[in-house]
């Protein structure tokens, strides 16, 4: 199976503590991502959060909704996860928080393994929504 990595930054005019409280709850990830569409079975555990998230994709007039577990670990200025989705994709991604002036700088990085027929794609949605995700919290966390 091979492996990919990527990151994007994004900074926003936000505290790094509002921004780790926003990313560490999972009822934010509803939209934060545009294919996550519904979160639920929240569960806090001491340094984590787990959950599960239900992915829509959809091809022309076709709907698949993808349920997948996710948990949260939660760190000094960093949250991290790993998502084990049907077909043997497997992301563990992460994002470092840190202060900047005028705000908080997220560098959210993905390393995404999956077989050979589906590295393409997945690689392709997970880059779209990264992109998203950082123009997402830009309008979120305008001033």
């Amino acid at each position: 199976m091979k492996s990919v990595e990527f990151s994007t930054t994004t900074t926003l005019p936000a505290t790094p503590g509002q921004v780790f409280e926003h990313l560490a709850d999972p009822t934010n990830h509803v939209g934060l991502s545009p294919l996550v569409v519904e979160v639920r079975d929240i569960r806090h555990e001491p340094g984590a959060v787990r959950f599960t998230a239900v992915e829509r994709f959809v091809f022309g007039p076709l709907r698949h909704d993808n349920v997948i577990e996710v948990v949260l670990r939660l760190g000094d200025g960093s949250i991290t996860g790993d998502v084990v989705s049907p077909g043997g994709v497997r992301v563990a991604y992460g994002y470092d928080i840190a202060a900047v002036p005028g705000g908080a700088r997220v560098v959210d990085h993905y390393r995404l393994s999956a077989p050979f027929g589906l590295l393409r794609f997945s690689m392709g949605q997970a880059k779209k929504v990264q992109a998203a995700r950082g123009r997402e919290l830009a309008r979120r966390f305008a001033a």
